[in-house]
């Protein structure tokens, strides 16, 4: 190592003795962010198979490949649910994390098939897909609602810190946040996806469209009597079946609930429930619409005919 290092390495050594954050074998020994994103990588090769290979699939290598695949993830994922368990109880016997990978695996035909709905929803509810297999090859939404039920699975055995980590990873690829905890029902799409967040305590019915920039988020979060957040609680709202948010729309609340086969039109900022078939909509803003030749030009001092100010108007460049 160069001198010139030496005072540089100390000081980090220094920090990491005062400061923390740092993961060893000796103390937490956290799940391995890496290693959760090949798990997750596998998981999808287990749920799509031939999708995310790099190549086709014989039909005769099927059943070999995936008795493979799920030994191997089997095996993974015990280990890092061992180490998520052993953030909340350090004794946590070994024996706990075996049985939850293994309700896990068990788990994997039945979030199957409601990914094929998922799959189907996509294909329904959008005009420019053509099949199934280009939804499931390149629509973002798959991965992120497939990483997130399984992700569910873990969360409704109380496992620590591995579900978010897996809808953080699927989040960091697609843009898609959805929170481990939140309950999602079949036949769920979002269109485009960009900027959807959906909080832990959502409650999600079926045969939901979400758009981008959708968030089914919370209010201003309660204090104790220390003014911190109080945690846990009833934050989220609830979507009943068939109900359609169209892009950019906010809902917050946990005593919130989007009525079953209602609308919300673009742009609505909603803390409050709607009865069933509902269409919510803002006041349709005044649009303008001149002609560049005729508009009247700008000075130099940023004002036009009759002193007034473009700003705003048509004084900016995208």
């Amino acid at each position: 190592m160069e001198r010139n290092l030496i005072p540089s390495v100390m000081a980090v050594l220094e920090s990491y003795r005062d400061d923390g954050g740092i993961n060893n074998i000796d103390g937490s020994n956290l799940p391995s962010k890496r290693a959760v994103a090949e798990i997750c990588e596998d998981l999808l090769e287990v749920l799509f198979p031939g999708f995310h290979d790099e190549g086709p699939i014989a039909k005769a290598q099927v059943s070999e490949l995936t008795s493979t695949r799920l030994a191997k993830v089997s095996g993974r994922l015990r280990e890092e649910i061992f180490k998520s368990l052993r953030t909340r109880k350090p004794t946590c016997p070994a024996q706990l994390a075996g049985s939850i990978t293994q309700t896990f695996m068990e788990d994997l035909p039945r979030i199957r098939a409601l990914l094929r709905t998922d799959v189907e929803a996509a294909y329904e509810g959008d005009p420019a897909s053509t099949s199934f297999e280009e939804i499931i090859v390149s629509y973002p939404c798959v991965e992120a609602i497939s990483i997130q039920r399984l992700a569910h699975t873990l969360y409704r055995q109380e496992v620590p810190l591995l579900p978010r980590i897996m809808t953080e990873w699927a989040h960091s690829r697609t843009g898609i946040d959805i929170h481990p905890g939140a309950e999602v029902g079949a036949y769920f799409f979002i269109d485009h996806g960009t900027g959807v967040v959906i909080g832990e305590t959502c409650r999600i019915g079926s045969h939901v469209k979400l758009y981008h920039g959708v968030t089914l988020g919370a209010r201003s979060f309660q204090k104790d009597e220390h003014g911190k957040i109080k945690k846990g609680g009833k934050r989220h709202p609830d979507v009943e079946n068939w109900v359609t948010v169209y892009p950019n729309s906010t809902i917050l609340g946990g005593e919130t609930v989007i009525g079953a086969r209602s609308t919300i039109g673009g742009n609505v900022f909603l803390m409050e429930s709607v009865p069933p078939d509902s269409l919510v909509t803002n006041e349709r803003s005044q649009v303008k619409i001149v002609s560049k030749k005729n508009r009247p030009q700008r000075t130099e001092s940023g004002s036009g005919m009759n002193g007034q100010t473009f700003l705003g108007y048509f004084d900016y460049e995208i």
